[in-house]
């Protein structure tokens, strides 16, 4: 609304007329819609955006088909029923294509550019997901027209289950008759199967996988109506066991014939991957919204270790060892707590980096996040896999157990003492993942879904790089335990990218945890085996320092600016959620957006 300098108020014969006064209602009704839309406090955004409802609708809506199309299962312990997320049946994946590509069409009638920069943001987020998503199903689709061959007797299975879904009265004796049929099918495919000299390993991977969805689905629509219908329960019980039974072999017999195709070196590792190559690298990073090749990526991390080597050597010769840090770093990995002691200096390290950081005024710490954050002890197993600590709502403890071998033992200890989780503690606490988490569900949790590691693990190692150089480390001893680390984030880009590029094996990525960063051989083997075994992404472990860096570059840019404080600028980061770093700087920044944004940022310096 415009201000006007105040007079007298004269009304004339010709003005004051009925279209003359609706005239002056509607400029009036119009102004104060304005001045109201643009009243809209910015706290509002916090929570939700133009975009918001949609998305929490695409969520629902995607939930729906799938909970509609899932088997349901009965836990044995409760007797609870739950749903089973097998492989999606032909009908169902048809139908989250048609979903997907609806809402595509609901996206592209929306005036983007009316939109506040929340908004345009969440906008670019549903987009690229739906996007992403069509892309998984597509796949879906084409690997199960590959192995569909496999189970011709598939689409007799579905057919039940579809009328199990809507309480079709069934005849048992028919029933009885139909399973005998598929089990005559299956018998003859099995035949066929074993002539099959092998299958590629992720198409077995996937026949396996339908098979035992389609176990799954034919249990729901047995315990549907056994012991309820008299009849089925006494035809159907006989052959449903027989052709249960028959599936599992067939699972069995599937993945059997699996045959990993690597361009993966021969080694001594035993550790068996699949590099995924320059090509399928690209897309990912793309995807992630990092637009730098695998190449520049593994120069970054090669230059921030070359710093760290650097900073290494000034502490080892602080300490009386010279140039040679491993020694350094033998002392600090003798450092190690007593068995038994290390839930107590997990505390102690939590309270120091809090007490650091309040003095500081860094960030906002909620006082229930810093009474509520839990601590459990990681299991051995895990430990195979995990020798350091993760965290989340609460940190898991990785220490030796007393089923453990002695060398084992010793390894654990030395490789989380007290200088090296130093610089986790808070990774894992406040303000790392535990904050995440609490922030998280309580401001814009329908971004959940957009969550990347480059936001989540970024955010994490940002505060170690951020503690280091406002002094957090004291000591020699403490600058070597939190250096590890970052070494480590260096080295994790670099084993990672070269492996998958094909450069190099997992052996050769063991010996240079041990040789370069000086990890205990056990832990570089667990640490190579996590990165590779299937359940991660390629990018994951490129994720901690890359977004990291990002998160540094931001703050450069915002606060050594001079536009926020360090509490501003870390309260509004975390409050935007897990969703990629450049978005975050879009909406710090009012970067210009449009609806088919795509990955720009160059947050990295390599001439400084």
């Amino acid at each position: 609304m415009i201000c006007c300098k105040k007079t007298p108020l004269r009304i004339t014969h010709k003005l004051f007329t009925v279209p003359g006064l609706i005239l002056c209602l509607l400029l009036t009704i119009h102004s104060k819609s304005q001045a109201q839309k643009a009243a809209v406090p910015v706290s509002m955004y916090e929570q939700a955006s133009e975009v918001s409802g949609k998305i929490i609708q695409y969520g629902q809506d995607i939930s729906a088909i799938n909970d509609f199309y899932w088997p349901y299962v009965l836990d044995p312990n409760n007797e609870e029923q739950f749903k089973d997320q097998v492989l999606s049946s032909p009908e169902q994946r048809k139908r989250l294509i048609e979903v997907n590509n609806d809402y595509l069409k609901q996206l592209a009638q929306v005036d983007f550019d009316a939109m506040s920069v929340y908004g345009k943001v969440d906008y670019i987020l549903l987009k690229k997901k739906i996007n992403l998503a069509l892309i998984d199903l597509h796949k879906e689709e084409d690997q199960y027209n590959s192995i569909k061959q496999y189970m011709p007797f598939a689409n007799d299975i579905y057919l039940l289950e579809a009328q199990r879904r809507r309480g079709v009265t069934m005849d048992g004796q028919t029933v009885a008759a139909k399973l005998n049929d598929i089990l005559k099918e299956l018998k003859i495919d099995t035949a066929s199967f074993n002539k099959v000299p092998s299958l590629d390993m992720p198409l077995a991977r996937k026949a396996r996988e339908a098979v035992i969805g389609l176990k799954s689905r034919l249990k729901n629509f047995y315990d549907f109506y056994n012991n309820y219908d008299p009849q089925f329960t006494w035809w159907v019980p006989a052959p449903y066991k027989i052709l249960d039974s028959t599936l599992t072999l067939y699972s069995k017999q599937i993945i059997k014939k699996g045959k990993l195709h690597t361009t993966q070196k021969p080694d001594s590792s035993g550790i068996k991957g699949v590099p995924i190559g320059r090509e399928a690298l690209i897309s990912q990073m793309d995807a992630e919204m990092i637009p730098y090749t695998p190449e520049e990526l593994i120069k970054l991390a090669n230059k921030e270790f070359a710093w760290c080597n650097k900073e290494m050597l000034k502490a080892s010769n602080e300490m009386g060892y010279g140039n040679d840090w491993k020694k350094a770093l033998e002392k600090v990995k003798n450092s190690y707590v007593p068995a038994g002691q290390q839930p107590a200096t997990i505390v102690q390290l939590s309270n120091d980096a809090l007490d650091f950081i309040k003095a500081r005024d860094l960030i906002t710490i909620p006082p229930l996040a810093e009474e509520t954050w839990g601590m459990i002890m990681m299991t051995p197993q895990r430990q195979l896999v995990n020798p350091f600590f993760t965290g989340g709502r609460e940190i898991s403890v990785s220490y030796p157990t007393g089923s453990m071998e002695e060398g084992d033992k010793l390894m654990s200890m030395r490789g989380n003492n007290p200088y090296f989780s130093r610089g986790t503690v808070q990774h894992e606490l406040l303000p790392g993942h535990n904050l995440q988490y609490f922030i998280n569900s309580r401001y814009k949790s329908y971004r959940q879904d957009f969550a990347t590691p480059f936001a989540g693990e970024g955010w994490a190692v940002y505060w170690e790089l951020l503690l280091y150089d406002q002094g957090f480390a004291k000591t020699p001893e403490q600058r070597i335990g939190m250096l590890f680390w970052r070494m480590h984030r260096c080295a994790r880009i670099i084993f990672s990218l070269n492996y998958h590029l094909g450069n190099w094996t997992p052996q050769q990525c063991i010996d240079f945890l041990v040789d370069s960063v000086g990890h205990e051989r056990a832990n570089a083997i667990g640490e190579v085996r996590r990165s590779f075994k299937g359940d991660y992404s390629p990018l994951y472990q490129v994720a901690y320092l890359t977004g990291a860096l990002q998160l540094m570059s931001l703050k450069h840019e915002l606060v050594d600016g001079g536009k926020m404080t360090y509490k501003q600028f870390h309260d509004a980061v975390v409050k935007e959620g897990l969703i990629p770093v450049e978005l975050v700087r879009a909406t710090l920044e009012g970067t210009p957006l449009n609806k088919d944004y795509s990955t720009n940022w160059k947050f990295y310096d390599f001439n400084k």
